[in-house]
C-alpha cells in the first residue's frame, strides 16, 4: 500500500519545508481564492522569502493534490462537491462489507496479526495526542486500510486506496481541531476493538457515524474554500 502524504515534507531545504506547511495551511483554511492564480513572485512577497523554496512547496503541493496545474499556471484545489458526495459513499460502502463480510463468517474474523499493531499504534496516539495538522490524513488513511486489509480480502483494501487517492486532497479539510483529532482517535480504537473482539454491529454503528461526519466536515469546508469564505484572515495578494 502507498500513502500520499506525511507529517512532514520531503525536503532537504528546511525553508521550504516551512513554506510547504504554511501555504498547505492556508490553502486548506481557503485563505487563497481559488480562480486566482498561484504566482510565485507573488507567495514570495506574502510570505517573505525567495522564490525557489516557494517552487519547491508548490510542485510537492501539486504532488498532494492541494494545487492543480493549469494552461496559464498553478491554482488551489477546487473540489467538486457531488463527486465528493459520491466518492464517500462508494468508501462508506467498501469500508462496511468488510465488517459485514468478517460478522457473516467466524471464519473471517479481522486478523490480529494486521489490526493488532495498528490499534497500538493509535492507543500510542490517544496517551500522546497530536497537533491538528492536514498531514493527519496520512495516519488515518493507514488505519482504513490496514482495518480493511485485515478483513481477508485485500482487493477491497485496493479498491478503497484508489477512493482514497481522488478524495484525498479534500479529506485533509477533517483536521483542523484538536477536538476532531481527539474524535478521530478515539473511534478508531473503538472500531478496531470491535473487530478483534467480534463486536461488529457496534464497530459498524462507529464506523457509518466516523466516515459520515467526515464527509460532512469535508464536504462543508470545501464549500467554504470554494465560495473563498476564510476561515481566518485572508492573506494579502
Amino acid at each position: 500500500m502507498t500513502h500520499g502524504f506525511s507529517s512532514l515534507p520531503e525536503t532537504n531545504d528546511p525553508l521550504a519545508a516551512r513554506v510547504y506547511i504554511a501555504l498547505r495551511a492556508d490553502l486548506m483554511a481557503g485563505r487563497y481564492e481559488p480562480g486566482r492564480r498561484l504566482g510565485e513572485e507573488r507567495l514570495a512577497g506574502n510570505y517573505g522569502i525567495s522564490r525557489t523554496p516557494v517552487r519547491e512547496a508548490l510542485s510537492r503541493l501539486t504532488a498532494d493534490g492541494l494545487v492543480a496545474r493549469e494552461a496559464d499556471g498553478l491554482y488551489p484545489y477546487r473540489p467538486r462537491i457531488d463527486q465528493l458526495n459520491d466518492l464517500y459513499e462508494v468508501r462508506l460502502t467498501l469500508e462496511l462489507r468488510g465488517l459485514a463480510r468478517a460478522a457473516a463468517d467466524p471464519g473471517t474474523a479481522h486478523d490480529p496479526d494486521l489490526l493488532g499493531p495498528e490499534l497500538d499504534r493509535w492507543y500510542a496516539l490517544r496517551r500522546t495526542p497530536p497537533r491538528p495538522d492536514a498531514g493527519f490524513v496520512d495516519a488515518d488513511e493507514h488505519y482504513h486500510l490496514t482495518l480493511l486489509a485485515a478483513s481477508g480480502n485485500r482487493e477491497l483494501a485496493e479498491a478503497l486506496e484508489a477512493v482514497n487517492n481522488r478524495i484525498r486532497p479534500a479529506r485533509m479539510f477533517d483536521y483542523f481541531t484538536d477536538e476532531r483529532m481527539a474524535t478521530t482517535i478515539a473511534e478508531h480504537i473503538g472500531i478496531a476493538e470491535g473487530a478483534l473482539d467480534g463486536r461488529y454491529e457496534e464497530a459498524t454503528k462507529i464506523l457509518t457515524r466516523h466516515i459520515e461526519t467526515s464527509r460532512s466536515i469535508v464536504v462543508t469546508r470545501a464549500e467554504a474554500a470554494l465560495s473563498w469564505a476564510p476561515f481566518a484572515n485572508a492573506v494579502r495578494p
